[in-house]
């Protein structure tokens, strides 16, 4: 086992915005060599429809910094761009790469590919074999290999079915009846797109009905009522909201609050401002599909209640179910040593997992610090709790 000196003191997997929250924060301990490695948000780039609108609000999608100051406001001061809400993907994308400019510049856009322990160290292989030691790792790589498909429907070929996050443009389903299945924020907004760019398409919900978030904006903006009611991300229901955004209020809950108020916060809903345009789309709620037949070049779906129909495409809004074990780059053995429930990893108060200088952020994280680790707002107690954290451990 290797006691070699690591080439650098902490390295970053990710460069979503918690990879590039946690540099920014880690880049100001002096003294240490931290560098960070991933395309700049390119899940947001490649795997997000055009035209998509980000469901958070705008206090809610700001990145993290040590001061505070590289917010959505000042990217939109500093570049002479208008901020509407809600936000338009484009406009968050192109925040989060100029945030990328300001604190890490020298981003390495290699990809890891594998990840192994060294003695006390870590060794990672970038995607073209050159290989670098660290004493810490931090995983900060998103939620795209946790994409989820209904068992029934996951040998179907890809030109007939597939997830949401497979497509950058759906426009190229003009003409063809798409049937969406799903109740939240991303088939919801899917079918309003498809819809506008000219495709037929019908929703198919298993819940008895569709929820929406801000069915009444005044109580959410309104002051003071609004602020007594939600915090600023924005996440759960009024008043659990605020322990929500409170990650090390929300971990000291006894286990069963936790799981009952992140149900409660996380469950499939749409916002509001999307209602107007699925007027003219057909959801059909209480329904699943049961299986799917290719036949002729279309699928045939059957449906719970006996019925059946016909679709070109079936697109799988399904959502995401953490499973750190997806992490192809994660070597066996290490991956046997992080303890974890139901696919996360269990962390400590500073993000660390049961191996010593193993850290996961993000949607990971949520089984460890509740549901706002799911959304963009929690980068801002998560990156500088974890940078603290190494910070005393050193």
């Amino acid at each position: 086992m290797s006691g070699r000196t690591p080439d650098c003191d902490v390295t970053i997997i990710g460069a979503g915005p918690y990879g590039l929250s946690a540099a920014a924060h880690l880049r100001t301990i002096k003294g240490w060599d931290s560098r960070i490695f991933g395309q700049p948000m390119s899940f947001w780039k490649q795997h997000m429809p055009v035209g998509m609108c980000l469901r958070s609000p705008l206090e809610g999608s700001n990145l993290s910094d040590p001061d505070c100051k590289l917010t959505l406001q000042m990217y939109a001061q500093t570049n002479g761009n208008h901020l509407s809400s809600p936000l338009p993907l484009e406009r968050f994308v192109n925040y989060g790469c100029w945030f990328q400019q300001q604190v890490v510049a020298d981003i390495d856009r290699r990809m890891v590919s594998h990840v192994e322990q060294d003695g006390t160290n870590f060794r990672l292989t970038l995607q073209d074999g050159e290989k670098v030691t660290s004493a810490r790792v931090i995983v900060a790589c998103g939620i795209l290999p946790f994409a989820y498909r209904p068992r029934q429907l996951q040998e179907l070929p890809a030109e007939l079915a597939s997830h949401s996050c497979e497509h950058r443009d759906l426009r190229k389903f003009v003409g063809k009846r798409v049937t969406v299945i799903g109740g939240g924020q991303s088939a919801l907004e899917s079918a309003a797109l498809l819809h506008e760019s000219g495709a037929d398409v019908r929703v198919l919900v298993r819940e008895p009905e569709i929820r929406w978030t801000w069915q009444r904006p005044w109580l959410h903006t309104f002051r003071p009522v609004g602020r007594l009611l939600y915090a600023p991300p924005d996440v759960g229901p009024a008043g659990i909201s605020h322990i929500v955004a409170r990650p090390s209020w929300f971990r000291r809950l006894p286990h069963s609050f936790q799981t009952q108020w992140a149900e409660r916060s996380i469950r499939a809903a749409g916002a509001g401002w999307l209602k107007p345009r699925l007027q003219q789309v057909p959801i059909t709620s209480a329904r699943s599909v049961v299986s799917a037949v290719p036949s002729n070049g279309v699928l045939k779906l059957h449906l719970d209640d006996g019925s059946e129909h016909s679709a070109d495409h079936l697109l799988m809004a399904t959502g995401y179910k953490v499973d750190i074990s997806k992490y192809e780059f994660l070597a066996p053995q290490l991956l046997a040593r992080i303890r974890t429930v139901d696919g996360y990893p269990v962390l400590d108060g500073g993000f660390g997992t049961s191996v010593h200088g193993l850290h996961f952020l993000g949607a990971p994280a949520a089984w460890s610090f509740g549901p706002l680790m799911r959304f963009v707002a929690g980068a801002e107690f998560a990156t500088p709790t974890l940078a603290r954290h190494i910070t005393n451990d050193n």
